[in-house]
Order: structure tokens, then sequence, then C-alpha cells
């Protein structure tokens, strides 16, 4: 499949690139769904990269597979693919749950790293629309989200396949059977770089996400900062820019790492965050449980409601946005205490949304005492905030506080807004409490000393509203 660069303002270089703008519906809708999903919900242990550790002999995933489907000649993982039966995935449902849950953008895996794609492709029959649920898994999705007015988007982990299966190549295993190459796919070294025909296999496969499902987001794993993808990288983001500007709609790619210059995508960290505001708008993509990103049978320890809210309110405050993944079952269900822990954050987002939907950074993104590092994989090794922590976004010159703790007493003081650092450049006028109304206030050198009702109108993180007076 040539791949032809479309007519549009972009061209295959970093220079041109780097002209590229953040779309604004981005920056303001700051929350968004991932889902994994695949055939690796089938066998739904250890986590999502059950395919190859199924092959990594020593492995918890090779003992378990042997021990529970055999040998790996006789069943390997193109077994599990008519398992995956999707017989209760209910798309409309989803979208309509993640609209309650106050999310403004979706991205499915369209693809993880297994080969199998969740999407009606003409460059494989190792796919959904043909295999398994022989449904087009990803387009019957996009239909359903637009049809809630959120964006769609899609991610591909295609990259990553190069090597994912290599394991299957150290013993007698069906990865080495020829009539299964076109999902096992070359099986390589993971420390060898792909060669030219799967490079261009990559580019047209995401090109034909693009065409085919018109995505706003393309989400990109961290391999595609291998040397050998430097010029085919470029060559997919001028095509898929230009496609946005074709279709008069602002479009991203999330990159990992150093694989763009910061100007021409949105930089996305993986389970971590940032320490302070970044000039450029990134993304954090996290999961709702600890273990892993899709669905395991065993606890998969999740996520308390407090945390993935004070993650939310704290990435957004330095310029950020939340994806936020859940794991289905492999017959399309999500997990009950998933439903429920993405409903909680809508219920705070009914009351408190409005410091986070369209906002935008103060001159600091908070204050208090516990410390959130810069980096990848640290988002389960922190502290809880505490009522001492607090972080601020703004609407115009609205400028609002959110006190990431419930306060034991029915009072908080702001040391940032204190009249001794000059921070505010107007005088208050009043404060309030976002589902509760104004309240008392007082403003000294030490801080804004703010009392709280009794009554609080959340469960979690409580915002305050502080409004200048007019001119």
């Amino acid at each position: 499949m040539a791949i032809q660069l479309p007519e549009g303002p972009f061209k295959p270089n970093w220079d041109s690139l780097s002209n590229y703008r953040v779309p604004d519906w981005y920056q303001n809708d700051k929350f968004g769904i991932f889902i994994h999903w695949g055939v690796y919900s089938v066998p739904a242990y250890g986590s999502e990269w059950y395919p190859r550790n199924m092959y990594q002999q020593g492995s918890k995933e090779f003992a378990h597979h042997v021990a529970t489907h055999g040998e790996h000649t006789k069943f390997g993982y193109k077994d599990f693919i008519p398992m995956f039966r999707a017989e209760k995935y209910d798309p409309d449902h989803w979208a309509d749950l993640f609209r309650k849950a106050g999310a403004r953008f979706v991205v499915p895996v369209a693809e993880h790293h297994d080969g199998f794609a969740m999407y009606d492709t003409e460059l494989s029959d190792w796919c959904a629309s043909k295999m398994g649920p022989k449904r087009d898994l990803i387009g019957e999705l996009a239909e359903a989200v637009r049809k809630q007015w959120l964006v769609f988007g899609v991610s591909t982990h295609r990259a990553e396949h190069w090597w994912f299966m290599d394991g299957g190549m150290q013993f007698d295993s069906d990865v080495q059977d020829g009539q299964y190459a076109g999902l096992y796919g070359p099986a390589q070294p993971r420390d060898s770089q792909p060669n030219e025909e799967f490079l261009d296999d990559w580019l047209a496969r995401t090109c034909e996400l693009v065409d085919k499902y018109h995505p706003q987001i393309v989400w990109f794993d961290w391999w595609i900062q291998e040397p050998a993808f430097s010029s085919y990288v470029q060559r997919f983001a001028a095509y898929y820019y230009n496609r946005g500007a074709e279709w008069d709609r602002g479009v991203a790619i999330n990159y990992k790492h150093g694989t763009f210059p910061p100007e021409a995508a949105v930089y996305d960290i993986e389970r971590g965050q940032l320490d302070d505001i970044n000039p450029h708008f990134w993304q954090t993509d996290t999961c709702v449980a600890r273990k892993s990103w899709g669905y395991i049978e065993d606890e998969r320890g999740y996520k308390s409601t407090s945390q993935l809210i004070g993650d939310l309110v704290d990435i957004v405050s330095k310029n950020g946005a939340l994806l936020l993944n859940v794991g289905p079952r492999a017959d399309g269900t999500i997990p009950e205490e998933e439903e429920a822990l993405l409903l909680a954050i809508g219920k705070w987002l009914n009351i408190n949304g409005e410091a986070i939907y369209d906002s935008r950074t103060w001159k600091v993104f908070g204050e208090g005492p516990t410390e959130v590092t810069t980096g990848s994989f640290t988002d389960t090794k922190r502290q809880m905030f505490t009522e001492r922590d607090i972080r601020f976004t703004t609407r115009g010159d609205i400028l609002y506080a959110t006190v990431l703790a419930i306060p034991e007493k029915n009072e908080v003081t702001i040391q940032s807004l204190g009249s001794s650092l000059r921070l505010l450049t107007k005088p208050i006028d009043k404060v309030e409490l976002l589902g509760a109304g104004s309240l008392k206030w007082s403003q000294t050198m030490r801080g804004l000393k703010v009392q709280l009702p009794a009554e609080k109108p959340c469960e979690h993180a409580l915002v305050l509203k502080i409004t200048p007076v007019s001119d």
C-alpha cells in the first residue's frame, strides 16, 4: 500500500512539523478515557503483555499457560482468538458511561503489541472484523462516541510488534509456524531495528486508521523513538496533520520520550506526572488499576476516587490532560468496580468541572507538602494528597483553588494568596465553594483564610472559586 502525502500545510520534516498547534478542544477538554481491550482479555492473567510473556520461558505466564492451556505447539496465542467473542459488547453503553464520567474524549487501543487489529483492516486477516467477534469494534465505538458529542481517537502499538513475540522463537512453539506469521509477525530480537518492509507496513496501517476512522488523537507507545522510525514518524505526522486540515478538525499525536520535538506533538507520560507547569500542553496516561492495563481475573488493585481526582486536578494545574484507562472483559463488559470509579469522577465533575474544563494555568500550579516527581511509573509511589495540597487553575479573571483533601476543620488557609506575595493582581470580591455558595474569608500577609460549611458538597476535593473585584 503506497502512501501518498495529502496536500496541506505540513511537510515531512521537523521544521515544518514544528509549526503544529495543539487544538483548542484538547486544551479545553482535559479528561479522556483510554481502553485496553483485546484477545489478551481472554486469558485475563498477568497483564495485557500475556501474549509476549506466555512465550518467555521461566515467566509466571509461561508456567500458567502450560498448566492451564497446554504446550505452546498445541495451544498458542492464536487459539484464544475464537474465544474472544465480545458477545456483550455495547458501544452505546460505553459511550454513555464515558459521558457520565465527565470525559470529553475517548481513545481505544486499535492494535496492541500482540498484532491483532480491533478494527476492519484491509492489510491483515488477523483482525476483529474477520475473526473472533467478527465485528468492527473500533468503528462501532467511534460511531457511539460521536453520538454522545465526544471526541474520538485511537492508539496503535504496532511498532512494538517487531519483537513482541520473539520468545516463541527460542523453543518449539506455534510462533515458528509460517502459516501464523500474519499474527505473530517478525518476532525479531528486541535489540534489533525494524526493516523497511515492516516500517512500510507500519506506516500503511497507521494511515489506514486515520483515513477509515478520522480520529482526532493518534496515541503512540514508546518504541517509535527508535532511529529506524524517524523518517516514517515525520511522514505520518505530515500525513495526519494535513488530513486534519482537510477535515477542518483539530488533531493531535501523543508521543513518549523524545520522539517528537515538543512543538510538533503532545508529550505523554505513562503512569506519571510533572512537578511543575509545562509551557507545552502535555498528557498523563494512567489506569484505574495498579497491576494491569487490560482485564485480569485476579485482584487488580484499584486506585481510589480521591486519588484519581487528585491526579486529574494536579495534572490540569500544570497544563496537562488526563487519559484514564479501563480494561473491559473479553465479553465486552466493563468491570463493575471500574464503572463505579468513572461515575464517581463524573459526579465530582458535575459540581466542580468549571475548575477543570476550559481552564488554564495560573502563575504557580499550587502549594502543599506532597511531592510529585517528574517521570513515568511514579503514580503509585507517592503519598496521597492532603488538605494542605492546593492546586490552582483559571478561567479569565476567576481563580480556582482546589483543596485536594477534605480539611479536618471547617477552614482552609491558602498561603500563596497572602497579600505579601502579591500574586493576585486584583483585590478579591468574593470567595465561593462550588456546590455550596459564598463563604466568609479574610486575607492577611500570611494567606487567604476561608471558612468552610459543615456540610460539604462532595466527598473528595473541594473547589474554591475566587472572583476579583470587577474593573
